[in-house]
């Protein structure tokens, strides 16, 4: 993919654009330091995420549809959130095996459905810009840092997507390549409650504060999330004393690269990580 395209059309999604503008920031710098250009789709609209199947299907199913009709031609989309990519995704694979659908969608966008649209998640990017030695001259960009990777439940894929790609490890094999210390543990692929956040917060509190345990039992001086909600479920709804930091993979990926100092992103972050990463002299 990297070798046709360098400029991709580009998806934050609510998270990214509001609770995690730290995670878009080093996103948009690490790619830039990579020469891939991100082009943000102009006017785009929530997705759905994982809220508005339970209020009305239809809506679950539309919202996507009209990112998808503002993606030009010839462009990969890029989408860095698991759910926003889930979202999209289903919503294309409906309108490529629905006629119906097809028709509904180019009447209420006016414009001609591209079956031919490349959906590409951040880790397929990174993965493939990995295989390709992108890294390889970063090896010791966060050496000592031990890390607990948390991919939560989002990079899971329903059964119509069954035949995607997976890419748990992923976080693992970068990370370590990169200096760190991946750590293995029981919580990394458990769900952290996403939404019930907002409508069972005690539920939430009380997974999150197992997760958290879990990664401290392990001796994790900290946790790297694959997704943005997950990273904002982890600050907010801890009660432990530890205080382990919360990293996104892409503030990882651009600390690798001795960015991310001077960026102010950490500063956005409940728990402080500066004093971790200060000990292990990766930021002045």
């Amino acid at each position: 993919m990297i070798d046709r395209f360098h400029k991709f059309s580009y998806f934050p999604g609510c998270s990214l654009a509001t609770t995690a503008k730290e995670n878009n920031r080093s996103l948009h710098i690490f790619f830039e330091r990579h020469d891939i250009t991100l082009n943000e789709l102009d006017d785009w609209n929530c997705c759905g995420s994982s809220s508005a199947h339970s209020v009305d299907h239809d809506l679950a199913d539309w919202l996507p549809t009209r990112n998808l009709s503002l993606a030009p031609i010839g462009s990969p989309l890029l989408v860095a959130c698991p759910n926003c990519y889930h979202r999209l995704k289903l919503s294309h694979m409906m309108l490529a095996n629905s006629e119906t659908a097809r028709q509904q969608y180019e009447a209420m966008w006016g414009r001609a459905f591209d079956p031919d649209l490349e959906i590409v998640t951040f880790f397929e990017l990174i993965s493939e810009m990995a295989d390709k030695g992108a890294f390889k001259d970063h090896k010791t960009g966060l050496k000592g840092l031990k890390v607990a990777p948390y991919y939560g439940c989002m990079l899971s894929r329903p059964p119509a997507m069954r035949h995607e790609k997976n890419f748990y490890g992923l976080m693992e094999k970068l990370l370590t390549s990169l200096g760190a210390e991946t750590l293995r543990w029981n919580s990394s692929s458990r769900c952290c409650g996403t939404m019930l956040t907002a409508s069972r917060p005690d539920i939430a509190s009380r997974t999150i504060e197992n997760i958290i345990s879990e990664a401290e039992c392990a001796k994790a001086e900290c946790i790297v999330t694959a997704c943005a909600m997950c990273h904002m479920n982890l600050e907010i709804r801890s009660k432990l004393p530890g205080k382990t930091p919360i990293f996104h993979f892409s503030e990882l990926l651009s600390l690798s690269l001795g960015i991310g100092s001077g960026m102010g992103w950490f500063r956005r972050h409940l728990i402080d990580p500066r004093p971790l990463l200060r000990s292990k002299r990766l930021i002045p």
